[in-house]
Parts: C-alpha cells; structure tokens; sequence
C-alpha cells in the first residue's frame, strides 16, 4: 500500500473534486500492506508474517468507467445501503476471479486493485478509498460486535507505507473467537483465509469498524432472513423471518453483558431442544459464551455455516428453536 505516483494523485483529486458527491472526505495518500502466504482458499501451514515486503496501496480516487477514464461519482450520490449478505457475496466474486494485486489497475466493476479498492468495492462506495479513509465511512466496534461485513483496519497514522492494511470480516471459525475467515486483496491475488485475530502481524493495531450503510436488520432485497442481524439462515434456508416473529425480543438483548428473561427463555428452549451441552449449570438471564455456543450448534443442526452459524439468534433462528 505504497503511494501512487504524483501525476496519478493530482487526477484522482481533480477528478473528485469535480463531482457534486462529494459525502465522502478526501484523503491523503495510501499506504502498504504486509505479507503474504502462499495461495490458499483455507488456513495455511506456512506462516503468512514471515515476510513483510512493501507492497503499496493506491490514494483516494474516484470509479474508473468503461473507457478506462476516472468517472466522478452521479450528483447527489450518498453511501449505499447494503446488507451482510450483499457485502460477504461481492467479496466472494473477486475472491472467484482471483483479481490480481495492483495500486494502479482497475478491475471491471471500477475499483482499484488493493487492499482498500477490495473493501471500497464490496461496500459498493461511491469512490475508491484508502486505508486512511475507510474509517470516515464506518464505525469503531467492539471485537463482541464483529460481523460479517465489518472490517479490520489498520492505518498507520504516523508511516502510512509501512503495515496499514485492511480485510473483511467473514465470521469467527470456532467458539474461541481466536480465528476468523478473511477475505482481503493481497499479492498475487484476492484470497479468503482463515486468520488469528486480528491478523498476523501488528495484530494489536487492526481495530473493527463498521460501514455506516450496512442494514443491520432488514431481509435483504431477495428475500433473505435476519442475516444482516447475524446468526441465520442463508438465502437457500431462510423463511419469511423478519422481526415480527412471534416472542423474538431483538438481537440486542443477546449482546455481550445482556441480563434479561429472554436469555434465561433462549437458554432453557435449548435446553428442551437438545443443544444444552455447554450449560454447566442451570440457564439464567444473563448472556454468556454457554449461550452463544448453544445457539451456534442449533444454528449449524440447520445445516447454517459461516456468519449465519455466529451463534446470535436472529428472527429466523428464534422461529425455528420456538416452533
């Protein structure tokens, strides 16, 4: 994520400046990202923080359209709404095309090539960013709150060249909350690897965020379930989950430190549905890992996997352990 040329910064501000979208503050410069294990769609047994060389990222800059010229953003262009599911699924297609690695070339779709024009890209922004202004676009979360969708970042303010990089969060692995899918665009090509939180390098500085249009709790347009909400069904399994099933209280009373009855209900319904392993003594109110795991188990008896399986229960899995 080294910087581009002179010249190709001064474009990409001219051509920015131009456009009357201009909702998303302009940034400096960009920085690099660190190194890269050998190709792999699943974890991988050589050590990817071996070897950090200097590979660059582009600055802030705007689409490139079909003609291969920067196309400013159409006037009045705000942040997109998007859902998890969108956002996890357009990742998914650079990841298919194995989109190589470059600060200056465009894919098809208009983004650049990086780190930064991957996670631009699949939050369908209006611009190409950098790693120093995704964070104007989103916001800080907790490692709890992580979802699918969200991003960690790591700008380094002080050397922007040296370590700043970014991937998406793709769901935990297991129940330790130690390791996570990634998808994130590095040389040679996008990959999706299962990584140790919160990376393998310079782990302490990648800090979660949030894209401020991610629709946390709408059926997506094709008629999704709760997966914008986390921990339910896939396209292919969801129903006409929304949040006016019967009983279901909102995700946000199974949030970290939750002390509600509605756990205590949760807890003992999978109890009765088999899925209480993890209990070491009775359900209660308040929310805890015995929980989650229960919930996640369920979750994957639906044949769920990955950030549908994240062991928060959403309208669709309330429906299903209740019914």
């Amino acid at each position: 994520m080294a910087t581009a040329t002179a010249a190709a910064s001064a474009t990409a501000v001219s051509a920015l400046g131009a456009g009357p979208a201009a909702a998303l503050p302009a940034a400096a410069h960009a920085p690099q990202r660190p190194g890269d294990p050998p190709d792999s769609a699943s974890a991988d047994s050589a050590d990817p923080a071996s070897d950090e060389p200097g590979t660059p990222q582009g600055s802030r800059s705007p689409l490139y359209g079909s003609t291969g010229r920067p196309a400013a953003p159409p006037a009045g262009a705000e942040l997109a709404g998007i859902t998890r599911t969108e956002i996890i699924d357009r990742a998914k297609t650079w990841v298919a095309a194995k989109v190589p690695y470059s600060l200056t070339a465009y894919w098809s779709d208009g983004y650049r090539q990086d780190c930064s024009g991957f996670v631009s890209m699949a939050w369908k922004l209006p611009a190409n960013e950098w790693t120093g202004s995704l964070g104007t676009v989103a916001d800080r979360i907790t490692k709890e709150e992580l979802r699918p969708g969200d991003i960690l970042l790591f700008h380094n303010a002080s050397d922007p060249e040296k370590g700043s990089h970014v991937v998406i969060f793709g769901g935990w692995t297991d129940g330790t909350r130690t390791a996570y899918t990634a998808y994130e665009q590095t040389p040679p090509h996008t990959r999706r690897l299962d990584t140790p939180y919160a990376y393998w390098s310079n782990s302490a500085k990648y800090l979660p965020y949030r894209y401020k249009g991610v629709a946390e709790s709408q059926a997506s347009k094709a008629g999704q379930g709760d997966t914008a909400g986390g921990g339910d069904a896939p396209p292919a399994a969801a129903g006409p989950a929304s949040h006016g099933v019967a009983g279901y209280p909102g995700r946000g009373m199974f949030r970290p430190g939750a002390d509600n009855v509605y756990v205590t209900r949760l807890g003992r319904q999978l109890v009765k549905k088999g899925f209480g392993a993890h209990y070491t003594k009775g359900p209660g109110p308040r929310w805890g890992e015995a929980d989650r795991l229960g919930v996640q188990a369920f979750q994957r008896a639906q044949g769920w996997r990955g950030g549908a399986a994240d062991g928060i229960p959403g309208p669709e899995t309330w429906r299903r352990l209740f019914s």
